[in-house]
């Protein structure tokens, strides 16, 4: 897990080309409290209908939170349907050219209808698909594959998404995978549930999961992925269909790489609630060809791929998983943090999840050497400032140059200790710089909060804190709460006690 770490803290933006069948993904919202009078069916009161992309067109949408950029090739329908899709894709940033319209199909559709599960969560009740799974002409074949080969030079990766609606034909799949092999563009498939994979012969990696590699291959496998039995499944497919690679994912388990010339390898994955497997297989899909796209080695790729799909299956429905969001699931489970502490590194990915949700974040810094109610006061009013408290403290080196010999009190590890238990404390981040300009630079907050006993001309970053545009918060001051009065009153309390001890000793 060190080594994806490094490597995401590099990842960069790239450019993918999503083949397959673009559908559209269509949510009837209601209530379902009775049960019909001419059948033994629940009635959904419909309130309200939703459409979103899905099948190649969500996976370009996973690929585009993943910070790439897009390009789509496939057929819609001439309806409204295939419109609203192109349109949603469009309004998200891909680049929709290579979408072509087919007036003898329809776009494909998958409409659930979701109820309300004991009145607060949504629950699919049922499906209707509208669909055709006929070939494409071969003329619209021939359209779509001089789309495909005016872009193939200029992107990073290929993905298919093959749901057996009739684009990705052998013809197709065949055609697509000499191009990239040619130009040396690395293909990967998330293939159909079919019982034939011949089609996708000489790819890059497979994507399938263990109930279709099952259908695929004619095997049975018992799940026991600690005991390797898939790998069985993973060589069939490997040595039949000359890939690099095949990924077999396995739920809850994880995934079950299978390298040319490798060794069969479970990438274990991190328990988690389902919520809907809707979109896993796309958020996986999309995340893998990522993590090649930026040199992950197949391992760290598939280690990136279980990240962004776990995270997929906690949400209802078929949601993009910011990359951001991945980054921070990843540093996670290798930190395992158990408190509130963290590296700077650390700390920007996680606030770059936060910035993505719209969260306000609040920088305030010091030395924090004996803690008394009058941080506690100045911290909590500090978190009222936004969603954020991030507390950033001097070590001990320079408590000790600002404050002089015998301080701090307590070293650096216990100020962290004591602050990570404060409820408004979101983050403790300790620095070793004279200023907080470089913390200021490189957290960016959108607030920068001091003690009431500054005032703007005092603060030394002042200068850079206009410059970014951070507000500046001068928090209210309690007057005999400063470290430095507590410490003397402790110490004259101390010294009147030894005084009081002298005089009653005979």
């Amino acid at each position: 897990m060190p080594g994806l770490l490094h490597r995401l803290s590099t990842y960069r933006p790239f450019t993918a080309l999503v083949v397959g069948d673009f559908m559209l993904d269509q949510q009837v919202y209601g209530a379902a409290e009775r049960l019909s009078p001419d059948a033994p069916v629940p009635v959904l009161h419909a309130t309200r209908v939703q459409d979103s992309p899905g099948g190649a067109a969500h996976v370009s949408l996973c690929l585009q939170a993943l910070r790439a950029e897009v390009c789509c090739f496939g057929v819609v329908g001439a309806d409204r349907e295939g419109e609203s899709l192109c349109a949603a894709l469009a309004h998200a940033g891909c680049d929709i050219h290579g979408i072509l319209s087919d007036p003898s199909r329809p776009t494909t559709i998958k409409r659930s209808l979701v109820g309300l599960a004991q009145h607060r969560h949504p629950q699919k009740m049922f499906r209707v698909d509208f669909e055709s799974r006929e070939p494409l002409s071969s003329a619209l074949l021939a359209r779509l594959l001089e789309a495909i080969e005016s872009r193939l030079p200029r992107v990073d990766v290929v993905c298919v998404e093959d749901y057996h609606k009739g684009v990705c034909s052998e013809a197709m799949c065949q055609a697509l995978i000499d191009r990239c092999r040619a130009l040396g563009k690395p293909i990967f498939v998330d293939p159909a549930a079919i019982e034939d994979y011949a089609k996708y012969r000489g790819a890059t990696a497979i994507t399938p999961n263990r109930s279709e590699a099952e259908l695929a291959t004619g095997m049975d496998t018992p799940l026991d992925p600690t005991a390797l039995h898939n790998a069985g499944l993973a060589r069939k497919l490997l040595n039949e269909l000359a890939l690099d690679a095949v990924v077999l994912t396995l739920d809850r388990h994880g995934a079950l790489l299978e390298e040319a010339g490798g060794e069969p390898q479970v990438i274990a994955t991190v328990a988690r609630e389902v919520y809907d497997v809707t979109g896993a297989g796309d958020m996986f899909l999309a995340a893998l060809a990522g993590g090649r796209a930026n040199g992950f080695d197949w391992p760290d790729a598939v280690r990136f791929a279980n990240a962004a799909a776990g995270l997929e299956v906690e949400v209802f429905g078929a949601q993009p998983i910011p990359f951001a969001r991945v980054q921070r699931e990843v540093l996670a489970t290798a930190r395992r943090f158990e408190s509130k502490l963290r590296t700077l590194d650390e700390l920007l990915i996680e606030l770059a999840v936060h910035r993505e949700s719209g969260n306000r974040i609040v920088l305030t810094n010091g030395c924090f050497d004996v803690i008394h109610a009058g941080h506690v006061a100045y911290l909590r009013e500090a978190k009222k400032l936004g969603q954020v408290l991030v507390v950033a403290i001097n070590a001990d080196a320079q408590v000790r140059r600002l404050k002089g010999a015998g301080r701090p009190i307590y070293a650096q590890a216990e100020r962290v200790e004591i602050l990570s238990e404060l409820q408004s404390v979101d983050y403790v981040v300790v620095f070793s710089e004279p200023t907080a300009h470089d913390l200021i630079r490189a957290v960016q907050p959108h607030v920068y909060a001091k003690g009431g006993d500054y005032r703007p001309e005092d603060v030394n970053e002042i200068d850079l804190i206009r410059e970014l545009g951070i507000d500046l918060h001068l928090l209210a001051h309690r007057p005999g709460l400063g470290s430095t009065h507590v410490i003397e009153r402790l110490t004259k309390a101390e010294g009147s006690a030894r005084d009081r001890v002298t005089i009653a000793a005979p």
